[in-house]
Formats: structure tokens, sequence, C-alpha cells
């Protein structure tokens, strides 16, 4: 299996490196209830997606069959032949070792640990693999095609049901040394529980401002209360109450903008980052976005760094999974020389 390779060129897909063979590549986004993969040729263009449940199906062999069952939908949904193939990379939601193709552990999907996810793929699709942590890969596609296009030194920060961050500095993505760089859901950070993380379960800004985080300071809102509010609102649902004027709701998204401009400062702070790139459910939330600027303003030292909303969405870990797969292509037709 050829080794990973981590400096993502910033052409736009049109322009085909003249090493990569002419065929096609795989993406696969895995998440914690749903996987989606997309078919794309080697300029990068996207020919055809397919999308599925991982509810009742995520064990490791079962999500390889449903990748190739969902491999060989997207071959004949764009009518291209299936031998065309010369890649394929994945996103896994968890702590991934993308040179040894490991995940080592993912709280998301049931059965995985220390699983040889590319050596797997491999095997069922047979051609070259690779496999990267889902935050990192949606770092990657903001890199080649998102909003930090070009941009050598951003953080690309995931607010969802979890919290984490794709890193990159002087135009590499940051792994560390345990593969865990980005964790930043287990930062400490005022107003959040000082109490060491027991394991499994969700670090002190997760615990505040990830999606079951802000669903309790709603409820703790509410709690008390002679008002008719709903109880079972998702973050999205409450911050655009907020925006409309619900004092109830305008108080955790102060709360959790803070919190968040709190973690961007601090984190800039340490890299020197230009660039914050929100993404996930809750991160391309735009009064999240505003409330978290306007916080930022007052912490301009040593350079306030610049605050935007992911500009492929739902589609960066995608778009990063294809990218990778491209480089791994590449440097498998490169060995073969």
């Amino acid at each position: 299996m050829a080794k990973n390779k981590f400096a993502p060129r910033t052409s736009p897909p049109s322009r085909r490196s003249h090493n990569n063979p002419v065929g096609h590549v795989i993406g696969i986004d895995i998440g914690a209830t749903n996987m989606r993969i997309a078919l794309a040729d080697t300029n990068g263009t996207v020919l055809a997606k397919w999308a599925t449940s991982t509810k009742r199906t995520s064990s490791p062999k079962m999500v390889i069959q449903q990748i190739g069952t969902g491999v060989n939908h997207l071959f004949r949904q764009a009518s291209v032949p299936r031998g065309s193939l010369l890649a394929v990379a994945a996103g896994a939601p968890g702590i991934t070792d993308g040179d040894a193709g490991l995940v080592f552990a993912t709280s998301f999907l049931k059965g995985w640990k220390n699983v040889p996810f590319a050596r797997l793929l491999e095997s069922a699709l047979h051609v070259p693999a690779a496999v990267e942590n889902d935050v990192k890969l949606a770092a990657l596609g903001e890199h080649w095609l998102g909003s930090a296009r070009g941009n050598g030194n951003f953080v690309f920060l995931a607010l969802g049901t979890g919290i984490a961050a794709g890193i990159f500095v002087n135009g590499q993505l940051v792994r560390g040394t345990n593969y865990a760089a980005g964790e930043v859901g287990y930062m400490v950070v005022p107003g959040t529980s000082e109490a060491p993380v027991k394991h499994g379960m969700p670090g002190s800004l997760e615990s505040v401002i990830g999606g079951d985080g802000i669903g309790k300071q709603w409820l703790r809102a509410c709690n008390g209360t002679q008002n008719s509010q709903p109880r079972d609102l998702n973050a999205t649902e409450i911050f655009a109450r907020a925006a409309s004027g619900d004092r109830f709701a305008k108080s955790v998204l102060d709360h959790s903008a803070r919190i968040l401009a709190y973690a961007v400062y601090n984190i800039s702070v340490v890299l020197n980052s230009s660039l914050f790139v929100l993404g996930g459910g809750i991160g391309m939330s735009v009064p999240l976005l505003k409330a978290t600027r306007k916080i930022l303003k007052q912490y301009d030292e040593p350079a306030l760094p610049k605050l935007i909303t992911s500009r492929l969405g739902q589609d960066a870990q995608l778009m990063g999974a294809i990218r990778l797969a491209l480089d791994q292509s590449e440097s498998h037709a490169n060995s073969r020389r």
C-alpha cells in the first residue's frame, strides 16, 4: 500500500495532473448514522453520488459490504466501466493513522478498534486505498476547493454532535504524535467543566457547545419559566429562534458564541492561523458566526483571525476524500514507473 501524501495541490479540478492516468476515483464519507460515496474523474469532477444508513450496519465488515454495493451502483449510474477505478479514499469519524491505514477507535461506530480499513478496502475493491480522519479530510477539501483554497495556515473547525479540527500549518495537514491533533473538543476553556474527562465521555468544550451541550443549555434556560417553549429543539433551531428575538434562545446563543470565540482565540494564539473555517451542522449557523465574530473583535492581539463558514458545507469530507484518492492514485502510478 502506497504511503499517503499530504501536500495537496490547490489547482482547480479542471487541471488534471499529467502523472495521474485517465480513469476514476471513489471518495467515501463514513458518518455515525450515514455513509456517502462519490465517483469522480481525474479532474475531480463528481459524476455521481450514493448514500445509505449505517445505523444498523456499522461494523467494519458490513460497511465494506455497503461500500461495494455503492461503488457498483455509482459506476452503473454514471455509465462508466468498473475497471476504470484507480483508487479509493475514505474518511472515518475517529482517530486514524493515515500512513498505516488504521482506524484506532471511534465512539460513533460499533466494533471499530484498530481496524486496518485501507487494507480492507484494497481487498474489496482491488485498487490502492487510503483512509484518514473525517475532519482532517474536510480540511483537505476546504484547502483544495473550499473557503481555505490556497491558504497554507488555517484551521477547519467542525461543530456538530462532536467537535474537532483539521489543522494546516505551512501547507501541511497536522496529524500529531498519536494522530490526535485537532481533538479540540477536549479543550478546557473558561466556563466549562474542569473535571478530568472519563473514557468515552465528551471533552469540556464539546460538552458545552457540541450538539448535546447546546441542547442542555436550552433546557436549563427554559427550566423554571412559565413559557411554552418546545424542549426538543436542536442547536440550529435554537440559534434561529435567537435571531428572531427569543430571549431564552439568545442567552444560549450568546454563551455558545463566547465559548467558541475563546476556543478560536486560544488556538489562534498558539498556531498564529490567519483563518478559521466553521463547518458541521452547528458550525454553519449564521447567527452563531455573527455572534462569535462580534466577541472575537475584542481579542485582536496579537492578531485577529478571520472567521468564515465552509464553502463546501456537508461535502467538505467527501471532496477531501476525492482529493486524497487522486493523490493515492498518482502516488501508485509514480511508484510503478
